[in-house]
């Protein structure tokens, strides 16, 4: 079709683009004048295509059209009017002259919020549902038939900005496209407004956005909101008109600590506090607002109001006075109608509008060793001299956030001061859980209280996921180049280096873990994890496929591996660290955000590594930590909309419960490693030497708590008696004692629960007849130890043949010799499938022995040989899904094919 484009904006610019894609004709653009010597984007956009451009000032005079622009309007032969955003009046003369008539873009459901400020209004009255409307044009305001209607929903802290951006802007730009489609195919209906429920607002302006405080909070807060960017709330505050920015509802459990600010007209003065200005509706609840500017347009970050006018200037070095200079030439390219940058030029008096502020950002990166601004600072260093300022001190590392305040737990242990967060991390800080809760963790060497942590209520689970929602899909995690987002992990790990020592003194009091173990295999794994998948963050490819051509045309499909978006995972207490690492790194290195449940009895390494990943400078809001109970918190993370995978390692009935909600909530993708009863075959032929000292290793290993343990021994008959006499030699030789001791092998289990549990499964094996050769009792002694236990004479249909006791429990059944394919099918006869073991010299037994072996992990003389660059997860009621390695990356990633036609 012959279209003319009538409107301004880059959504009128996006609109003429993807119409000309369509291969629809535009036979002119109608557009403003230029403004301060700057043309609309749309009009540049036309003419650099060559299409003609018409900027009339007016197009009716009086109430009359003005015969001159209609007549330059009909000479360009239009079939259909398209307007996606017009601020002209637009006479019926043009709008009735095509074929097909006009149609115009508005951004409310019609009929509600007719005119020009819809979106304000729809955030003002506080509409759960928003959406945009496009509509045959008519003689009235807005009241034209509808042809198409989207929706979407409305957040409680959606601003005009984060909603335009979010929805009104791309998915009207698809809106506006598919109503053309409708109207070339000769399908667009014609749909008459109703008159119920029409609702007509006026233009919002300066002038009429004042703030009235004696609504409740929610009123003035959408007020607010529904005022933000343009044309701005405002209220008196110390004999100055200020403007408010960023405001969102918070949770009135307990009030903040802050310096009081009178309101004029407020119920109670306000509290300038760390997170900004927290504000006050006559019904006492709160909210808080985060910028604010003044009549002189400086705008401020609200927690810095009283510390204003304290800051200096800072003495520029010759470096950084060509890097201004530097500076100078881009405003000069932007600000193109400004003769002089003086450091007084206001970027914004000087006319520069929003694309403005993103060409700055950007050129700022290309110039400044790739800092990157926010937008807001922009709008806080309006003047050349206070944008100088502040790159300065970003490039200084002087303008870095308050250093984050944490309420430590410290203890002297282990020839060091441990410093342990010991709150909740949400949104790049430690806060206390709603309504303050919470609980004692047990050191389980001697079963005293470590400290108390904060305990997660389902709140605060949806407060986390709103913040890795925002920081996926608005912040800056969102749009960092993959090389960079590896380069963040690579220095966390850098740090986990650095603090090993007391992450692995940490690890060892809070889950009973020998402290060398724990440097070694808990701490030292978790770091090479990190570093293994920082560097696949720029690795992460699709590939082309071909397809059947659709001749005469070509097609080309490519796919993309994109990340999921937000994740939650839940880890177990056997290795607090390692099994956050091992899921964590993957899903970072994807480009998700994450929140996560440590096991609530093993807290406290994943609150010191929230605090690390804040020193490596991960934006807030990228990774959560909400130490709770997994029926609480577990659950509501397996019910929330907002995450759309869930990576779960723990016991097979817990995950079938996990899969269930998943999948009854928003169909999550889901991994699960679960349970595990792993069988290690010893063939006669083996290495007695080694099958014995990676026998004990299979079981013994961090106290039996162990995933893949050896869940029970199958030896061959002739030398069965010799390896059980070798292995009770070598446990009589363990000692066990307090995990800190360099000389101790054998630590407390991790809590109480479990030690009474292992106690109790001893028992059920003497009573079902199974020969306890030592062990089985608990040690007397202060704390959770649980003496290492040996049991043979094991038959298959006793229950400690069955079932798993992650513990320091050696289940040992003999078969007979020779008799491969009988162990074989005793080793499979079980719903795990974790991991197995075999000791033989002969290759080709143990070539045929781990073909045949049903489970995720075959070791072949050897066992615990796991790494990062190997995948880990096991078969049937085992799990599902990987961990480590390139197939971890699976987990955390989905596939989006896309074809081309050409």
């Amino acid at each position: 079709m012959k279209i003319a484009v009538i409107g301004q904006s880059l959504f009128g610019q996006e609109v003429y683009k993807e119409l000309r894609k369509e291969g629809h004709t535009i036979v002119g653009v109608f557009t403003v004048p230029d403004k301060d010597g700057k043309a609309d984007p749309l009009a540049t956009e036309a003419e650099n295509d060559g299409v003609p451009v018409f900027k009339f000032p007016r197009w009716r005079l009086k109430g009359k059209a003005i015969a001159e622009v209609l007549n330059q309007y009909r000479a360009v032969g239009p079939e259909l009017n398209v307007m996606p955003f017009c601020s002209q009046f637009i006479p019926m003369e043009a709008i009735d002259f095509p074929k097909h008539g006009s149609i115009i873009y508005h951004p409310s459901l019609l009929p509600r919020h007719r005119g020009a400020s819809a979106i304000n209004w729809t955030l003002i009255h506080g509409d759960k549902k928003g959406g945009f409307t496009v509509f045959w044009a008519d003689e009235g305001l807005d009241t034209g038939p509808i042809l198409l209607q989207r929706e979407c929903e409305v957040y409680p802290d959606d601003t005009v900005n984060t909603i335009y951006k979010r929805f009104l802007f791309p998915e009207g730009l698809k809106g506006t496209v598919d109503a053309v489609r409708l109207i070339a195919e000769g399908k667009a209906p014609r749909i008459i407004q109703p008159e119920e429920g029409a609702t007509y607002e006026g233009i919002q302006k300066k002038d009429n956005a004042k703030i009235n405080w004696d609504q409740p909070a929610e009123a003035i807060h959408n007020w607010i909101r529904g005022n933000d960017k343009v044309p701005g709330a405002w209220a008196e505050v110390d004999g100055q008109k200020v403007t408010f920015y960023g405001s969102s509802l918070v949770d009135n459990a307990t009030t903040p600590n802050g310096q009081p600010l009178e309101i004029p007209g407020a119920s109670k003065p306000g509290l300038v506090t760390k997170n900004g200005l927290v504000l006050f509706g006559n019904d006492g609840k709160p909210f808080i607002v985060r910028n604010l500017q003044f009549e002189d347009g400086k705008m401020i970050a609200a927690s810095q109001y009283f510390k204003a006018a304290e800051s200096t200037t800072v003495e520029l070095t010759e470096e950084e006075r060509s890097f201004a200079e530097e500076m100078r030439v881009v405003w000069k390219g932007i600000l193109s109608n400004v003769e002089d940058i003086e450091d007084s030029t206001d970027f914004f008096k000087s006319g520069a509008a929003s694309m403005d502020v993103v060409r700055l950002v950007e050129e700022v990166k290309l110039r400044g060793s790739g800092l990157q601004l926010q937008n807001e600072d922009v709008y806080m260093a309006t003047t050349f001299q206070e944008f100088i300022q502040m790159l300065v001190r970003k490039l200084r590392g002087e303008d870095e956030e308050e250093e984050m305040v944490i309420d430590y737990a410290e203890r002297n242990v282990n020839n060091m001061t441990v410093r342990m967060p010991h709150q909740l991390f949400i949104n790049g800080q430690f806060v206390d859980a709603e309504g303050g809760k919470t609980y004692q963790t047990i050191n389980p060497n001697d079963g005293t209280a470590i400290c108390s942590v904060s305990l997660a209520q389902v709140s605060d689970v949806d407060k986390a996921v709103a913040a890795a929602k925002e920081a996926f899909e608005n912040g800056e995690w969102g749009k960092m180049n993959p090389r960079d987002r590896g380069r963040l992990i690579y220095k966390l790990a850098d740090l986990m280096e650095e603090h090993q020592e007391e992450l692995a003194t940490i690890e060892s009091i809070d889950s009973g873990a020998v402290y060398t173990l724990a440097l070694k295999t808990h701490i030292g794994m978790s770091i090479q994890t990190f570093r293994y998948f920082a560097g696949w963050c720029d690795k992460i490819q699709g590939c082309t496929i071909p397809i059947n051509q659709a001749r005469p045309n070509r097609n080309l499909t490519f796919t993309k591996r994109e990340p999921i978006g937000v994740c939650a995972i839940v880890i177990p207490w056997n290795y607090p660290l390692m099994m956050l690492a091992w899921k964590t790194a993957a899903c970072l290195a994807a480009g998700n955000t994450v929140v996560l449940k440590p096991a609530q009895v093993t807290p406290l390494t994943a609150l010191k590594f929230a605090e690390l990943t804040v020193k490596a400078g991960f934006p807030k809001g990228v990774v959560n930590i909400l130490p709770g109970a997994g029926s609480l918190v577990g659950q509501r993370m397996s019910d929330h909309p907002d995450i759309r995978k869930l990576g779960f390692t723990g016991s097979t009935p817990i995950g079938k419960q996990i899969m269930k909600s998943c999948a009854l909530s928003n169909v999550k993708k889901v991994s699960l490693e679960l349970g595990g009863k792993s069988p290690l075959i010893i063939f006669s032929d083996c290495d007695m030497d080694k099958a014995v000292r990676m026998g004990m290793s299979s079981v013994f290993f961090n106290k039996g708590e162990n995933c893949i343990a050896a869940g029970r021994l199958f030896v061959e008959e002739s030398i069965h008696d010799l390896f059980v006499k070798r292995v009770v030699e070598e446990v009589k030789k363990m000692k066990t004692g307090d995990p800190l001791d360099r000389a101790t092998d054998h630590g407390p289990q991790n809590h109480k629960a479990h030690l009474d549990k292992l106690v109790q499964y001893s028992q059920v094996g003497q009573k079902e007849g199974a020969t306890l050769v030592c062990g089985g009792k608990q040690v007397p002694r202060p704390g959770f130890f649980f003496e290492p236990t040996v049991f043979t004479n094991v038959e298959d249909h006793m229950y400690i043949a069955k079932e798993e006791s992650f513990g320091p429990i050696m289940i040992i059944s003999k078969f007979k010799e020779g008799d491969v394919d009988g162990v074989l099918k005793r080793a499979n006869d079980t719903e795990f499938g974790l991991a197995s073991g075999v000791f033989t010299r002969d290759i080709n037994k143990a070539m045929y022995v781990s073909e045949k072996l049903q489970a995720g992990t075959v070791f072949v003389n050897t066992y615990n040989k796991t790494d990062v660059a190997s995948p880990f997860g096991g078969f049937k009621q085992s799990g599902i899904g990987k961990d480590l390695g390139e197939e971890a990356l699976n987990e955390y990633l989905k596939t989006k094919a896309v074809t081309i036609e050409y």
